[in-house]
């Protein structure tokens, strides 16, 4: 499987300065915890840059905030430039999270860019178990289980189940249409990664397909609350594109947050 090599030349040229991030981070890492003992998400907000072959071709963001008890809002907004391609899209999950348990109930997508816009919503409907679709009149046809996710809350299952020390996950993803996609990881190992908020221990994960033309890894970094700070995707061994982290803020709990960005002064900002 090839692997893109950017920033490779950073572990060495920024050993002594990511030294003084990573204990930035670990600092972070401690401070996350306080709104887990309540059984809480930490809220935060996290930048990333989206490379194709080495170079800068967009930005993401994802948000997770608190609505109201139990209630979640998980928000994903990319935009990407290359060539004469453009994407935007913003996605958006509402789920309750209670006893380490994400639970889906309404995934709004909306896109726009070269070749056909899409903008849908899907609502798991938990008391009737049912799916309903704005694209469809009626309930989708599909055989309900306490199980599914929608296209980005699996993510933040995920990370719950990388804190608890599990290896394998599976989720049943719904689609607009009604379709069911499992989706399937493993846990690979962990890694040191370069990042552009310096050098960061990671657990890498591997998505699973049912063959190997597709691949798909993700790195989680459990000194910043088991985040994901790294993706890459690619097609027979050939990269489609990376996104890699290049700041995180924790929004809540207020006091103290804590924040990593991609400076030469980088620190964790507590009042």
């Amino acid at each position: 499987m090839q692997f893109l090599t950017k920033n490779n030349f950073l572990h060495t040229a920024r050993t002594t300065h990511n030294k003084k991030i990573s204990a930035l981070l670990l600092c972070a890492g401690a401070l996350l915890p306080t709104s887990l003992i309540a059984g809480e998400l930490t809220q935060y907000q996290a930048s990333y840059d989206i490379l194709r072959k080495g170079k800068n071709h967009g930005e993401a963001v994802r948000e997770l905030k608190k609505l109201s008890d139990n209630n979640y809002e998980l928000t994903y907004h990319s935009n990407i430039e290359w060539m004469i391609f453009s994407d935007s899209r913003e996605e958006t999950s509402k789920f309750t999270y209670k006893d380490g348990k994400v639970t889906p109930h309404h995934y709004n997508m909306v896109r726009t860019g070269t070749g056909p816009d899409k903008d849908y919503k899907i609502d798991f409907d938990t008391q009737n178990k049912v799916v309903t679709s704005s694209t469809s009149e009626y309930p989708l046809k599909c055989e309900w289980t306490d199980e599914f996710q929608d296209a980005i809350s699996y993510q933040v299952q995920v990370r719950e189940g990388l804190k608890k020390g599990e290896t394998n996950f599976s989720f049943p993803l719904i689609d607009k249409k009604g379709n069911r996609r499992d989706y399937n990881f493993e846990v690979t190992g962990t890694e040191m990664i370069s990042l552009p908020i310096g050098n960061v221990e990671s657990i890498k994960v591997k998505r699973l397909y049912d063959n190997d033309k597709r691949q798909a890894l993700a790195w989680f970094a459990p000194e910043m609350d088991y985040m994901l700070v790294r993706m890459w995707k690619g097609e027979k061994g050939m990269e489609q594109f990376e996104v890699q982290m290049n700041s995180f803020t924790v929004t809540q709990p207020v006091t103290p947050p804590a924040t990593v960005t991609d400076k030469s002064d980088a620190s964790v900002e507590a009042p």
